[in-house]
């Protein structure tokens, strides 16, 4: 644990470093503290979900590894998993949840069926914690999805039923925005697509295009509700073509002024997101997200502290249009790890990226740049990355009764030993070593 006496020092240096480059730290905090993130809600039971008994979600590119022990197995223990998690991040923040984490009350709900009511305990829940919500058809592991088709079906019976789908999602998240008193984002992916290659790869775009238009049809108050569509280069079983691709969805995004997302794990090995947020704001009312890791492509690991991220958190600080146009959200889903402890690795990761951001004299380096000194800007971005950022993140994690540092992590210790390690029936035996104790 941090000394208090060495916490205010660290910080009080931090603050006349910054000053030398005209940032005010305290102002930055008080930023910080209003951009929320997005947690996605399938980090803690492995994309599993809560439609059948016993029953776990997986294919359609999807696919979670590991079996590390505590998986959340019910609603609740999922919620306590997120509180705990939300308790050792500063900030308030939101909750992304899928459609196949209903409340159904033991009735069966098929997905063209899903309601408000089966998501009420969710917002309830979510309105007692002081979380907005996001929300997402999941248009993956089911038995209409088994082919590898969902709204690019040949069969226009399985395309019905999947917009009807899209369309409960619409009015379970303008719902969700309603009573939070927050815009609920539904965001929209399909992992349609081929294997080996096809012989028409227009008709599924045609017909994919004809089924948004007919989901997106209804209008909804965008004070309650944001409508986005995610791209990505391939899936598992799809390898070939997918539907949905990047140009694709930037074409209808542009076309019909959705939100456009971008998923770190989407793209080209060589492609960043960073790379594309100033092009697509330009013409797209707003974007989505997706902060992830990709290793060897869209491999979906916890997030780190690393140079994407960084390039991603400038590019949305720089553009002044993070508080209006820009949401962000975390995706990703490890099962070889503590969920909880990567659930939190990964928001405090992410805002502290947004902290070194919003550090940055911006004003300085654009009136460098303008005047056409590079020399002045190179020298300003090298000497920012040795600025002591930490001492500020630590300070404002004890401001908002945060542990700093890795204190955060004695937490989620305890938690695993009181909580995560009886969901596991050898470890309630003490026969399985959770983690390593030093």
């Amino acid at each position: 644990m941090i000394k208090e006496q060495t916490l205010i020092q660290a910080y009080r240096i931090a603050q006349e470093r910054y000053a030398e480059f005209g940032v005010d730290v305290d102002a930055v905090m008080k930023v910080l503290e209003t951009i929320p993130i997005s947690l996605h809600c399938w980090q803690g039971d492995d994309v599993g979900g809560f439609e059948k008994v016993g029953a776990e979600l997986s294919g359609g590119g999807i696919q979670a590894t590991g079996n590390y022990p505590g998986k959340a197995r019910t609603i609740d223990e999922l919620r306590s998993d997120i509180e705990k998690a939300l308790s050792l991040v500063p900030g308030h923040h939101r909750l992304n949840l899928h459609a196949c984490y209903l409340d159904h009350g033991g009735k069966s709900v098929d997905r063209n069926e899903i309601q408000v009511c089966h998501f009420q305990s969710w917002i309830d829940w979510a309105k007692a914690n002081r979380l907005g919500m996001d929300f997402n058809p999941t248009f993956f592991s089911h038995p209409l999805a088994a082919d590898g088709f969902t709204l690019t079906h040949p069969d226009p019976a399985v395309r019905n039923f999947w917009i009807e789908h899209g369309i409960a999602c619409r009015r379970i998240g303008a719902a969700m925005g309603r009573q939070l008193g927050t815009p609920t984002v539904t965001n929209v992916w399909i992992p349609d697509g081929y294997k080996d290659t096809p012989a028409d790869r227009s008709g599924p775009r045609e017909r994919l295009t004809d089924s948004l238009d007919r989901m997106f049809a209804e209008p909804i108050d965008p004070r309650v509700h944001l409508d986005a569509v995610e791209a990505k280069l391939f899936g598992i079983g799809m390898e070939s073509y997918t539907a949905g691709s990047a140009e694709y969805y930037l074409g209808y995004a542009v076309s019909r002024q959705k939100l456009l997302t971008l998923d770190a794990g989407h793209y080209h090995p060589t492609e960043m997101i960073s790379e594309k947020i100033s092009s697509v704001l330009m013409f797209c009312p707003g974007l989505l997200l997706h902060v992830s890791r990709p290793v060897r492509w869209d491999s979906d690991h916890v997030v780190l502290l690393d140079d994407e991220l960084l390039a991603i958190a400038k590019e949305c600080v720089r553009s002044g249009k993070l508080a209006d146009r820009i949401h962000l959200g975390l995706d990703y889903f490890d099962a070889s790890i503590n969920r909880v402890a990567a659930w939190v690795i990964g928001m405090r990761n992410l805002l502290k990226a947004l902290l070194i951001a919003l550090l940055e004299p911006i004003g300085t380096l654009r009136d460098a740049e303008n005047r056409m000194d590079f020399t002045h800007r190179l020298v300003l971005f090298e000497e920012l990355k040795g600025l002591p950022w930490a001492a500020v993140w630590d300070y404002y994690c004890a401001q908002k009764g945060v542990a700093p540092g890795m204190a955060w992590f004695d937490e989620i210790r305890r938690y695993e030993e009181r909580v995560l390690s009886q969901r596991d029936s050898a470890c309630a035996g003490g026969t399985r070593e959770l983690m390593h104790k030093d």
